[in-house]
């Protein structure tokens, strides 16, 4: 994960937010991500598995941060996952790009959009417009705002959390560190 000086997260979570998990859940992570990003890839994984353990006690926040200069689809990604949650299937594509962080040209985007039953027409005149490119400038900003600089970044109910990751398999399921930064962390 990425490191910086700033702590807390600057913009809250609001209605305007991708999140999976009850509003109310006593954990909140808040993730700064990037389709193309391999450890975000890894991430998506481990926060299945928490997900998975914990529940009702658990809401994931998905924010917006491709990395253009690494990851050149990285933008279109967003702009897919934007474009699916206009049709209210966010979620869906969000997973099947982690799924297939090999394959996000274009022409696998639509494919995608297809699976997952979205209006492909629809899908394609958003990306050919660049319709949800400002959402995403705003979630680049608010990440900017708090103290982003890289992929993946994540605060728990507000905070800044720098690992642990293990270097073999980028584990960030410590569900026992978790459970502690939240037991000793402020609401929101």
């Amino acid at each position: 994960m990425s490191r910086s000086t700033v702590s807390t997260l600057t913009t809250s979570v609001t209605e305007r937010d991708h999140s999976r998990g009850p509003d109310d859940a006593p954990l909140t992570l808040v993730q700064y991500a990037d389709f193309e990003c391999p450890s975000c890839g890894n991430l998506y994984d481990a926060l299945e598995r928490l997900q998975n353990q914990l529940g009702d006690q658990f809401r994931v926040v998905f924010r917006h941060f491709p990395l253009t200069s690494v990851h050149p689809h990285a933008l279109r990604a967003a702009e897919a996952a934007e474009a699916a949650a206009a049709q209210g299937k966010f979620w869906e594509m969000h997973d099947v790009l982690y799924e297939n962080q090999g394959a996000l040209e274009t022409d696998d985007l639509v494919r995608y959009a297809a699976e997952i039953g979205l209006d492909t027409d629809q899908f394609v005149r958003e990306l050919e417009n660049g319709t949800h490119q400002e959402r995403i400038e705003e979630d680049v900003s608010s990440g900017a705002q708090s103290g982003v600089d890289g992929t993946p970044t994540v605060f728990i109910n507000g905070r800044r959390y720098d690992g642990p990751a293990d270097t073999a398999g980028q584990n960030y399921s410590h569900v026992g560190r978790i459970r502690t930064v939240v037991a000793t962390s402020d609401d929101p």
